[in-house]
């Protein structure tokens, strides 16, 4: 953990100046914390040199390799701002990513240098504003500091400088630039609970929180060996984690999903994981998991713009994201009114029964001192912060016990024949039909008025969709909402994500049922499950037209 000394992240990277263990493994090289840290004071003298008027962002397009690491070390210690670019962007929206956070410098290597070709960065004419990390120059660069820098001459970084720029994920509209200073990333460093004996090892992409709060910064604070790999790979998991010995791995979205549904092997239980961190895993794949790996996961909350944090409680419920700290105030409100909405209540077997009254938007009522905002966007600031609050943008419900649970994103609310509802309680009772591996619910609309629910499924391999069975399944749930069952259930190969393996819902909401995947289809008045023709569709269209309501369907 972080000593109070420790205010900044320049100060949390020194702290390895001296520490001769082994700091990073990637493929088959090592590096102690002694040469990392030596490698960060060369990228610092080398961002110094290359800086200009204006804003010193650096934008970084690159794969978890060692560069990545060097860079973000040596950004801290020169007080530059480490924009990391998603590399799923495209085009224009690429485009606006890097303009929009004023990069005056991008470096990238030569299998992603494409990416930016012929996009108006506004990086302007200089030579130097674009560095390609694999080639000659680069390296030549780094080889002539090595000679010739006299050490360190920078200015100290402060607590409150910015240092670090994360995009949201954009599971719910466009991605945001949320911003980290140096000191909430000293203190970000502590959580995770690592001491200097552990091995950590990490696959998610270096552009996103997950990874640097739960990997990279803690790595630095304690010492600890930080494993990186170039990019997330479930069917290399096992191997990676049992050849480096590793103890901890950070995941999020549905990569244990991913790692759930590789064939098992003899060594699934050899191997010296302690515990995975594993935020928004279902609590299905939980449980295979840990039946599979003999491995705990715990899952917490703690978003890009870390204004709520959420500690994980072990043995609750599925959904469980964990307990506030008292002096955050967090709390579950009507996003309409404000007031707290009432405590869950569960049924003997552990299912919620109160849904529509306890579940609503998850804020911190003396939190918003934590958020530092969000890089040239006082329109989502305020968002964020209205009156004096942090409001998270998700749903949650809360127990008796203070544990809270997961319902959704506030994009999530279904409104069905004037009920309003949120989909998680709905994904998880469907998660329990025979064969599912992944589920998303979320509302598209009707052709008269308000929404009906829509539920794509992902089948485990060679699982067909049986629609009776599932009208058979949907009968006996006895926590299932007089509204919740899906009107239209559409099988997909595989669910979308985002560049962090989180769900994204976007394009599912866009296409509704205008799909070639196979669409079913619930009968008016009846909970007989038909397929969807192409005739239906046309139907359905023409009823959309008749009602006013075509441009719904955009």
């Amino acid at each position: 953990m972080t000593t109070p000394d420790v205010a900044t992240a320049a100060q949390l990277v020194r702290l390895r100046v001296d520490d001769g263990g082994i700091g990073l493994v990637f493929e088959t090289q090592e590096w102690t914390w002694q040469m990392v840290v030596a490698e960060a004071e060369l990228r610092a003298d080398m961002l110094n040199s290359l800086r200009r008027t204006g804003p010193f962002h650096v934008g970084v397009l690159l794969e978890n390799t060692p560069e990545y690491l060097f860079l973000l070390a040596g950004a801290a210690l020169a007080g530059a701002v480490i924009v990391g670019i998603n590399p799923t962007r495209r085009g224009d929206e690429l485009a606006a990513d890097v303009r929009g956070t004023d990069c005056q410098l991008i470096v990238t290597d030569q299998d992603r240098v494409g990416l930016l070709e012929g996009l108006d960065l506004g990086l302007g004419l200089e030579s130097d504003s674009l560095l390609i990390s694999d080639d000659d120059s680069y390296a030549g660069r780094l080889d002539t500091l090595r000679q010739t820098s006299p050490g360190p001459t920078r200015r100290e970084p402060t607590p409150d400088q910015l240092y670090l720029l994360l995009f949201t994920s954009g599971s719910t509209g466009g991605p945001k630039a949320v911003r980290m200073t140096q000191g909430r990333a000293a203190r970000a460093s502590a959580r995770m609970g690592l001491s200097h004996d552990d091995v950590i090892y990490s696959a998610m992409p270096l552009f996103h929180g997950n990874a640097l709060s739960a990997a990279v910064l803690p790595a630095f604070a304690t010492g600890a060996t930080l494993v990186l790999r170039r990019k997330f790979s479930a069917s290399s998991f096992l191997h990676d984690v049992r050849s480096s010995g590793a103890t901890f791995s950070n995941t999020v979205g549905r990569a244990i999903a991913h790692i759930v549904a590789t064939p098992p092997t003899e060594h699934d239980r050899d191997h010296r994981l302690r515990v995975i961190l594993g935020p928004e895993t279902s609590a299905q794949d939980k449980e295979a998991f840990t039946l599979r790996f003999g491995v705990p996961l715990i899952e917490g909350y703690g978003s890009s713009e870390n204004a709520i944090v959420l500690r994980p409680v072990p043995g609750v419920g599925p959904g469980a994201l964990g307990r506030a700290d008292e002096r955050d105030d967090v709390a579950v409100v009507d996003p309409a009114t404000g007031t707290e909405r009432p405590l869950a209540a569960f049924d003997d077997q552990g299912r919620l029964i109160n849904a529509s009254a306890c579940i609503g938007e998850l804020v911190g009522r003396r939190a918003g001192s934590k958020f530092e905002g969000y890089y040239n966007n006082p329109e989502a600031d305020a968002e964020r912060t209205r009156n004096g609050w942090y409001w998270s943008g998700d749903l949650a419900y809360r127990d008796e016990d203070g544990v809270f649970y997961f319902a959704g994103r506030s994009g999530d609310w279904l409104r069905v024949d004037s009920e309003n509802f949120a989909a998680a309680p709905v994904e998880r009772i469907i998660a329990r039909f025979d064969g599912v591996s992944g589920v998303a619910v979320y509302p598209v609309p009707d052709s008269s008025t308000g929404d009906q629910v829509m539920a794509s499924l992902e089948l485990a391999p060679g699982v067909e969709f049986d629609p009776e069975a599932f009208r058979i399944f949907l009968a006996d749930q006895k926590d299932l909402g007089t509204k919740w069952a899906p009107r239209y259930v559409r099988v997909v190969q595989v669910l979308p994500v985002t560049a962090t393996d989180k769900m994204d819902k976007k394009p599912l909401r866009k296409e509704g049922w205008r799909t070639d995947d196979p669409v079913w289809r619930r009968r008016e008045r009846s909970d007989e499950y038909v397929a969807l023709t192409p005739d239906d569709t046309a139907q359905l269209t023409e009823a959309f037209a008749k009602n006013g309501r075509s441009e719904l369907l955009n």
